[in-house]
C-alpha cells in the first residue's frame, strides 16, 4: 500500500495528537452521538468547544514519534494479517463472491469504565430473564396463561419447538450464551436493539480482532487498561464441563463444538473457537446417538459425548425431528437431550426468544419474574399483533423500523424515514392485513465512532454486540468487550452482511495488580489461565494424577488429515517431476528417446500433461508447452496447482488441528504459484509473444518448492504424534512409495536409467543428487542405483525406508506390543528381505541382432531386471491396496466389526 500521508500532514506536522485528530476528522452526522468527542452532534460546535473525549486523547498520545503518518503502515499490517489468517466471511451482499477476508478496522471503540459497569449490569439481568422466560415456556407456560406472553408470540413462532415442552434443562440452565446488540444514543443512553440466542455468531472474531489490535497499539493498550477477555472464555468452557451429563466425577467430561461445516459463512470463527477453548470441532457425521447417547466417532471407536456447543440453527439439528432434509445434524439428537444424557448449548428451542416483539413484554417480565425493574432498557417495541398497538403506531412508521416479527420471511428492516409518503402507506397496509407478522421499533441514530479510511479519520455508525456466559455456577459473565458492527459509507445499518465493517472493542478499566503484560490475550490462548487474576492461595499439593488429556481424533479429521498427507506429497512430486521435465527438455540430453519417452510416461500417469498431448519423443516442443500451460490448470489436468488447491481445501476442514503459521504457508504457496503462473500466461498470450517460458515456469516451481518444504518440515516437526499426524504421514508414504514405485518400472521399462541422463533424473526425482555423489562419486551403474534408491533404510525417499515407516506408523496406530505386527503392515513387501545381490542377479541380457565382419552375431541389449520389476509392482499394488485398508478400516468402518459405529 503506497503511503502517501506526510504529504497530507505536512503542514500539521508540529501540532499536537489532539488537534491533529481533530483537523482530520469530521464531526458525526447530526443526530448521532459523537464517540471520537464523547457528545452528542446537534449542529456543528463554535472552535471554543472543540475537544476530544478523554479516553481519545489518550489514545492518540500514545501513538508513538511517528503518529499518524504510522497509521497507514500499520493498517496495511493489519490487512496483510488478516489475510495470512485466513479470517473470512461469507457476505451474501457482495458482488464480487461469498468469500472475502474479513473487515477490520484500525481504530477500536471505547467503552468508559462507568458505563461497562451499567451494560454489564443490564447484560447479566437480561440474561437471567430470557433463561427464567425460556424455563416456564417449556415447562408450566404459566406466563402464557397470565397473560404476560401472547400465545402466538411462542406458538406460533417456527423456533419453538413442541418435541422440547416439558423438557428439564441439563445443569438446570437453559441459556449458556447470549448476544445482545446495542446502541449508544444520541443522549449517550445505551439501549438493546435485538438478541440472539440459538447460535450466536461474534465470539471467535472478537478474539481475533481483539489479538490483532492489540499488537498494533500495545503501549496504548497496556496504559489505558483494557480489560482482558480470556476469563470469560474460561468461565464459558468450566461451566460446560461442570453441567455436563458425566456419570461421575472420575469420567472425564468430553464437550465438542459442532460446526455446519467449511462451507458456512463463520467457519473460521468456529475452527478458531475449537482450538482456543480446547475442544474438539466436529460435524454432525462425526457423531451418532445410540441407545439415547451421544457419541463421537473417532479411529478408537465409539467416545461418549458429554457436552455440545452448537453453532448451528436448531432446525438442522435432527432430521429425525426436525427438518427432515438436513444434512448437518445428528439422527436422534433430541431423543438423547430429552433423556438427559447430554448438554446442547443453548437448549434447542430458544429461537423465539430472538423475536424483535419480545422486547416490548421483557419490562413486565423482569417485574414478574426477577421482582426488578430493567437496567438496561430496549428501544421502544410495539408488537402488531395486538389490535389496539398496531392502530397506534401506524402513524409513526415514519420514525421508526419496520421488522419481521418471525424469521424466514425473507424481509429487511426497513427504516421509515427512507421511505416515500406512498411506500409508507403500502407498510401500513401491510401491517393491517397482517399485523402480527411485522413488530415496529422506535428509530435511534446509532452512535459514529471513528474509523481509519487511508488518509483521514472518518466517523461511521456502529452497533455494540456484548455477550453473557454462564459460568455454571448461576450466575453470568459478561465478557469485557464485545463486537463493534460498523456501517459502510453513508448507511444506517451496521451489518455484516451488507458489507459492514468490526472495530474491537476497549472497555477501559483497571487490571488485577499481576496481569501486567502488554499482552495478555495471546498468553491466554496456552490454555493455562494462571491464577493472574485471582487471590493468592495457597499452593496445592502435587498430585499423581495426570493432567493431560487424549484428544480424539475424528473419523472425517483422521480422513482429512490422510488426504491432506497425500496432496502434500503428490504436489511436492509434481513439483520436482515438472522442474525435473522442463530442465531435461531443454538440457544436453533433449535428443535422447530413452528419457523423453520416460519423462512422457511419468508425466502423464501423474496428470502434468493429458494423454491426448503428443509425446515428447515426437512433438517436445508440444510437450513442453502443454506441460507449461497445464501447471496451473485446475479442470483438466492434476498438476501442481491442482494439488496445491487441493491440500488447502483439505487442509481447511481441519484448520483447528494446525497452527497458523502451517496455514499461512499454504495459504502463501497457493497465492504466490497462481500469481506467478497468471503473470508469464498473460505475458506469453500477447500478440507477437514468445513461447511459454519454461525459465519463468522454472522460477514459478522454485519458489512454490520452497513453501512445500516448509510445508512438509511443519508436518514433521510441529505437529503431535497422535493417531491423526500417523494418518498423515501413512498419506505421505503411501503417496511416495506409489509414485517412485512406478517412476523405477517406467525407468527399466524405457531403459533410460541405462543411459546418463536418465540415470542422473531418476536420482533427481527422488530426491538423492547430494546423497548420490557422496556415497558413490561418478559410478552409473545399477547396482549403485538401487542400493540408495530402494534398499537404504538410511535414506527417506528410498522405497525400503518408505515400506519400513508405513510399517511402524501402523504399528503405532493399532497399538501393536514391540514387534509384534499389525495386520495391514502384512498387506506390505518386507524390506528386511531384499538383497542387492538378488535384485541384480536376477537380471538377463536379451541377445539384439547385430553384424560383425559381415556376419549376425548377438549383441546385448538392456538387462531385463525381472525379480526387481515384480518387487515394484507389488509395491506399487501394497500402495494402493493399503489405502483402500485404512480408508475401510479408520474411515468408513467397514472392515472391522469391532468398530460398532452404526449407520
Amino acid at each position: 500500500m503506497e503511503n502517501n500521508t506526510p504529504s497530507l500532514f505536512a503542514g500539521l506536522a508540529l501540532e499536537a495528537p489532539e488537534a491533529l485528530a481533530l483537523a482530520l476528522a469530521p464531526h458525526a452526522a447530526a443526530g448521532h452521538f459523537d464517540e471520537l468527542r464523547g457528545r452528542s452532534q446537534a449542529a456543528a460546535p463554535a472552535a471554543a468547544q472543540e475537544a476530544l473525549a478523554p479516553q481519545w486523547t489518550r489514545f492518540f498520545n500514545f501513538l508513538g514519534s511517528d503518529g499518524f503518518h504510522d497509521l497507514n503502515h500499520r493498517s496495511a499490517n493489519l490487512h496483510r494479517q488478516i489475510r495470512d489468517n485466513g479470517v473470512t466471511y461469507n457476505v451474501y451482499a457482495d458482488a464480487d463472491g461469498p468469500q472475502r477476508p474479513w473487515s477490520l478496522d484500525l481504530f477500536p471503540m471505547m467503552v468508559s469504565a462507568s458505563d461497562w459497569t451499567k451494560i454489564e449490569t443490564g447484560i447479566q439481568q437480561r440474561a437471567r430473564l430470557l433463561d427464567r422466560v425460556m424455563a416456564d415456556i417449556y415447562g408450566p407456560q404459566q406466563l402464557l396463561q397470565e397473560g404476560f406472553l401472547p400465545s402466538a408470540l411462542v406458538h406460533g413462532h417456527p423456533g419453538y419447538l413442541r418435541a422440547m415442552r416439558g423438557v428439564p434443562a441439563a445443569g438446570g440452565t437453559y441459556l449458556h450464551i447470549a448476544a445482545f446488540d446495542l446502541a449508544h444514543g444520541p443522549k449517550g443512553q445505551w439501549s438493546v436493539v435485538s438478541q440472539r440466542t440459538q447460535a450466536p455468531s461474534g465470539l471467535g472474531y472478537l478474539l481475533e480482532n481483539r489479538l490483532t489490535i492489540s499488537r498494533l497499539f500495545p503501549e496504548a493498550f497496556r496504559e489505558m487498561k483494557v480489560q482482558r477477555l480470556a476469563d470469560a472464555y474460561k468461565a464459558l468452557v468450566d461451566g460446560l464441563k461442570a453441567m455436563s451429563t458425566a456419570n461421575s466425577a472420575s469420567e472425564e467430561s468430553r464437550v465438542v463444538l459442532l460446526t455446519p461445516g467449511p462451507y458456512n459463512e463463520t467457519y473460521f470463527e468456529h475452527a478458531y473457537l475449537a482450538r482456543f477453548l480446547g475442544l474438539t470441532l466436529v460435524e454432525g457425521s462425526d457423531l451418532l446417538v445410540r441407545d439415547d447417547r451421544l457419541y463421537l466417532k473417532t479411529l478408537r471407536g465409539l467416545e461418549p459425548v458429554h457436552g455440545l456447543l452448537k453453532r448451528l440453527d436448531d432446525e438442522f439439528l435432527d432430521p429425525l425431528e426436525l427438518r427432515s432434509d438436513s444434512t448437518l445434524g445428528v439422527p436422534g439428537l433430541l431423543q438423547a437431550i430429552r433423556t438427559g444424557n447430554v448438554l446442547v448449548a443453548n437448549t434447542p428451542g430458544s429461537a423465539f426468544l430472538e423475536s424483535p416483539a419480545l422486547l416490548g413484554f421483557l419490562p413486565a417480565l423482569s417485574r414478574h419474574l426477577l421482582g426488578e425493574t430493567l437496567a438496561l432498557p430496549s428501544l421502544s417495541t410495539w408488537w402488531c399483533g395486538e389490535q389496539a398497538v398496531m392502530q397506534d403506531v401506524l402513524g409513526q412508521l415514519k420514525d421508526s423500523v419496520i421488522k419481521p416479527t418471525y424469521p424466514g420471511t425473507g424481509m429487511e428492516s426497513i427504516i421509515g424515514h427512507t421511505l416515500s409518503r406512498r411506500a409508507l402507506d403500502e407498510w401500513a397496509g401491510r401491517i393491517l392485513r397482517r399485523g402480527e407478522e411485522y413488530t415496529v421499533q422506535a428509530y435511534r441514530p446509532l452512535s459514529q465512532t471513528p474509523t481509519w479510511q487511508g488518509e483521514k479519520i472518518a466517523p461511521r455508525s456502529a452497533m455494540l454486540r456484548v455477550f453473557a456466559v454462564a459460568d455454571g455456577n448461576g450466575s453470568w459473565q459478561v465478557l469485557p468487550g464485545g463486537l463493534a458492527r460498523l456501517a459502510g459509507k453513508n448507511q444506517n445499518m451496521a451489518s455484516m452482511q451488507h458489507g459492514g465493517s468490526s472495530a474491537d472493542v476497549w472497555v477501559l478499566g483497571a487490571l488485577p495488580a499481576t496481569a501486567t503484560t502488554a499482552h495478555p490475550e495471546p498468553a491466554a490462548t496456552r490454555a493455562d489461565y494462571t491464577a493472574a487474576s485471582r487471590p493468592e492461595q495457597p499452593a496445592p499439593a502435587w498430585s499423581a494424577t495426570p493432567l493431560r488429556h487424549r484428544r480424539p481424533v475424528t473419523s472425517r479429521a483422521a480422513e482429512n488429515l490422510f488426504w491432506l498427507g497425500r496432496y502434500t506429497e503428490r504436489a511436492e512430486n509434481a513439483t520436482r517431476l515438472a522442474q525435473l521435465s522442463l530442465q531435461c527438455l531443454g538440457g544436453e540430453d533433449q535428443t535422447s528417446e530413452a528419457l523423453l519417452d520416460w519423462l512422457t510416461r511419468m508425466a502423464v500417469s501423474n496428470g502434468l500433461v493429458l494423454d491426448a498431448v503428443p509425446p515428447a519423443t515426437q512433438a517436445r516442443r508440444v510437450f513442453e508447452r502443454a506441460l507449461i500451460a497445464n501447471l496451473a490448470d485446475t479442470s483438466q489436468a492434476t498438476s501442481v496447482g491442482y494439488n496445491l488447491q487441493a491440500l488447502k481445501g483439505t487442509a481447511s476442514a481441519v484448520r483447528e488441528r494446525l497452527s497458523q503459521e502451517q496455514w499461512h504457508v499454504m495459504v502463501r504457496a497457493e497465492a504466490d504459484f497462481f500469481h506467478r503462473c497468471k503473470l508469464f500466461s498473460s505475458a506469453t498470450a500477447a500478440p507477437h509473444s514468445p513461447e511459454y517460458s519454461s525459465v519463468e515456469a522454472l522460477r514459478a516451481l522454485e519458489s512454490v518448492s520452497s513453501f512445500l518444504a516448509a510445508m512438509t518440515g511443519a508436518q514433521s516437526d510441529r505437529m503431535t504424534r497422535d493417531d491423526g499426524w500417523r494418518l498423515l504421514s501413512l498419506g505421505r508414504m503411501i503417496e511416495r512409495l506409489s509414485t517412485l514405485s512406478a517412476a523405477l518400472v517406467h525407468g527399466f521399462e524405457t531403459a533410460s536409467v541405462f543411459e546418463e541422463g536418465g540415470f542422473g533424473a531418476m536420482v533427481a526425482l527422488f530426491d538423492s543428487t547430494i546423497t548420490f555423489h557422496a556415497q558413490y562419486q561418478q559410478r552409473r551403474d545399477i547396482a549403485a542405483l538401487l542400493d540408495l534408491l530402494v534398499l537404504d533404510r538410511d535414506n527417506p525417499r528410498s522405497l525400503g525406508w518408505v515400506v519400513q515407516t508405513l510399517s511402524g506408523r501402523l504399528a503405532k496406530l493399532a497399538s501393536s506390543t514391540p514387534g509384534d505386527l499389525p495386520d495391514l503392515a502384512r498387506e506390505l513387501p518386507d524390506p528386511g528381505s531384499w538383497t542387492l545381490a538378488e535384485l541384480c542377479a536376477s537380471a538377463q541380457a536379451p541377445q539384439n541382432p547385430a553384424e560383425q565382419d559381415g556376419e549376425a552375431v548377438a549383441a546385448p541389449g538392456p538387462a531385463q531386471y525381472d525379480h526387481l520389476t515384480d518387487l515394484l509392482a507389488q509395491c506399487c499394488e501394497a500402495a494402493l491396496a493399503l489405502s483402500d485398508s485404512l480408508s475401510r478400516r479408520y474411515f468408513s468402518h467397514a472392515a472391522s466389526g469391532s468398530h460398532s459405529l452404526g449407520a
